[in-house]
C-alpha cells in the first residue's frame, strides 16, 4: 500500500511540473496545477470524474441519512 502512495504522490509531482511548465493551464501558477495534478486521473479519464462525482454524492447522502436517526 506504501508503494502505491508514493507512486501517486510522484505521478502527482510530475504532472503538475508538466502541467505548469508545458501544460494547457501553464499560465496559471504551480499551486493551481498541483492541485490539478492531485485529481489526475479525472483529467485524462473525464469519465473518472462522472464515476467519483456520484460516489461522493452517495457518501454525502448515506452521511445525512444516517445523521438523522441517530
Amino acid at each position: 500500500m506504501k508503494v502505491a502512495i508514493r507512486i501517486y504522490v510522484i505521478l502527482i509531482v510530475l504532472f503538475a511540473i508538466y502541467g505548469s511548465l508545458w501544460g494547457d493551464m501553464s499560465h496559471r501558477g504551480f499551486a493551481y496545477n498541483l492541485g490539478r495534478a492531485f485529481v489526475w486521473p479525472t483529467i485524462l479519464f473525464p469519465s473518472v470524474g462522472a464515476v467519483i462525482g456520484g460516489l461522493v454524492i452517495l457518501a454525502l447522502v448515506a452521511a445525512i441519512t444516517l445523521r438523522r436517526k441517530a
